[in-house]
């Protein structure tokens, strides 16, 4: 079965550590999200991304979300960062939204799905977000197996994995909800997937500083 390392703020670096040592031989982690745990790994391995799409039993052919520390963490992952995607990130991070950057030629082919976009957050759940200013940029697709509900719990995760996961981080149940909202912010600026944060947020900060989504 897979190791559950409770989390805890005083002992972030040996956590750090510890996840360091499983990403690095290619293993696979769940972490606390600000809505469900999610399923983490190295994004510039792509035996530890096959790997992660194997477990889940995911289709091919479906991105795969980047979840990140800090907005410094941009830099291998995204070309540049347009204006608008600037003006989403200081209204919304940390939050639930998910941005589309031009990926860099560097990104593995799954993170991109072949769209040239990567999609990334930077997440209000603070653990996370410690952890992962300690071990850098993880993958975030949702810890459950293709066609089941996500996992709320560090136990849930167990039992729908066992030892697929190397290391589940307990941070607690997660509350769950809508998922992120993702929005496409470079030549086309739109709404892919509206999720928690709603449309009418998104248009708001946009147009205050002269940006308009593309109509649906």
């Amino acid at each position: 079965m897979a190791s559950i390392i409770p989390y805890s703020a005083t002992a972030l670096n040996a956590l750090g550590q510890q996840v360091r040592a499983v990403l690095l031989r290619g293993g696979l982690v769940a972490i606390p999200t600000e809505t469900f745990y999610g399923l983490g790994v190295n994004p510039f391995d792509r035996t530890a991304l096959d790997r992660l799409s194997a477990v889940k039993g995911r289709a091919e052919g479906k991105p795969i979300l980047v979840l990140v520390g800090s907005p410094k963490d941009l830099a291998p992952l995204a070309e540049h960062v347009p204006s608008a995607a600037a003006v989403l990130m200081e209204a919304f991070w940390p939050g639930a939204l998910t941005i589309l950057f031009p990926a860099r030629a560097s990104v593995p082919p799954a993170l991109t799905a072949g769209t040239g976009r990567v999609g990334i957050r930077l997440s209000s759940c603070r653990p996370l977000r410690e952890m992962l200013q300690q071990v850098g940029p993880l993958t975030g697709t949702s810890a459950n197996r293709t066609g089941t509900p996500p996992a709320h719990t560090a136990r849930e995760v167990e039992q729908a994995f066992g030892a697929n996961v190397d290391v589940i981080i307990d941070a607690g149940p997660t509350p769950g909800g809508l998922p992120s909202t993702v929005v496409e912010a470079d030549e086309t600026l739109r709404i892919v997937r509206e999720g928690a944060i709603p449309r009418s947020a998104i248009e708001a900060a946009l147009s205050a500083r002269g940006f308009f989504l593309k109509n649906a």
